[in-house]
């Protein structure tokens, strides 16, 4: 079969034949449809992910963790976790039984495989129990993620929604999405942290947070009370960490400002999960949600590997 063949670590995976996978004992053979490739693919295929051991153990292997497939009875699924060497950029894959859960019909597979980003940006209710009617920040909002989590708030019906990112043009365009303020977050810590402060009105009741690292340092230094009283809760839900991996958490930026911190994961069971993506499912099946993707096949995978020029769209690779 034709796969992309990382190997070596921090490598660019290649276009070329790969052994076909083999099902074992409660595994079975996936025809790989469609499949997302996000940062989280290419740190893990440099080595530079926490859970980049589980996946290449074995060099050569092949990158891609998840993605939309056919069972051999012709059944559309989602799976993941293959069984390495084998990864989702392929024409197959092996994965456990247990590993794949039923597509609803009528999705498109290059959309199915990134209804899952969406989820991050329904947190602001699972993690941080928003309300309509709220004030949500959303800290990296240009990228693909952070689009979609503007466009989840306003169908959950923020009140107000202000939006950060390092480009004014990806902002301007974030803004027709339905943010209502942006900031440019590409200047210095003070005019930052003025813009913050007066872009917040009443408030940010909700953050959701994919930069981390100096906009979000410089953010929690804004909502420390510049007098005694107590600070108006902001519940801050940390995604990602496109801005850096640690930041300087001063006491009191917890101690009076009011600030909560919670993982996105908090609140998620598997019964929340399938509710949350039924509503997913719902939004992008009637138009109200929309996703912007780049099909490429996988025989393009070495230059779509290293493109930089996607602006907010999700990079999908069609076998």
């Amino acid at each position: 079969m034709k796969a992309a063949v990382l190997h070596e670590l921090g490598g660019i995976p290649r276009y070329e034949d790969f052994p076909d996978p083999v099902a074992g004992e409660g595994e079975v053979i996936i025809e790989v449809k469609a499949v997302a490739v996000e940062n989280v693919d290419k740190m893990i295929a440099s080595g530079r992910h926490y859970a980049s051991g589980q996946f290449t153990g074995t060099l050569p292997m092949i990158p891609g963790f998840d993605g939309i497939g056919a069972r051999p009875d012709g059944r559309i699924v989602g799976f993941g976790l293959p069984r390495a060497p084998y990864g989702a950029l392929a024409e197959k894959t092996v994965v456990a039984g247990d590993h794949v859960v039923p597509i609803a019909d009528g999705l498109d597979p290059a959309v199915a495989v990134v209804l899952a980003t969406a989820i991050t940006g329904m947190s602001i209710t699972t993690a941080a129990g928003f309300t309509p009617g709220e004030t949500v920040l959303i800290q990296g909002a240009t990228g693909v993620a952070g689009r979609l989590a503007v466009k989840v708030a306003r169908l959950l019906g923020a009140g107000r929604i202000v939006a950060t990112g390092r480009d004014d043009g990806a902002l301007r365009e974030v803004r027709a999405l339905g943010a209502d303020t942006v900031i440019n977050t590409a200047v210095s810590d003070d005019e930052l942290a003025e813009a913050f402060t007066a872009a917040r009105g009443g408030g940010y009741d909700v953050v959701l947070d994919y930069l981390w690292g100096r906009p979000t340092e410089v953010l929690l230094r804004t909502l420390v009370p510049a007098s005694f009283g107590l600070g108006k809760p902001t519940r801050l839900v940390q995604v990602g960490e496109a801005a850096g991996p640690a930041l300087t958490l001063t006491a009191d930026s917890l101690r009076t400002s009011g600030v909560e911190i919670y993982g996105v994961s908090k609140g998620l069971s598997p019964e929340v999960m399938g509710e949350v993506y039924a509503q997913i499912v719902g939004w992008a099946r009637d138009g109200t949600l929309t996703f912007d993707v780049e099909r490429v096949p996988l025989s393009e995978i070495e230059t779509a590997w290293q493109r930089t020029d996607l602006r907010g769209r999700r990079l999908v690779v069609v076998p």
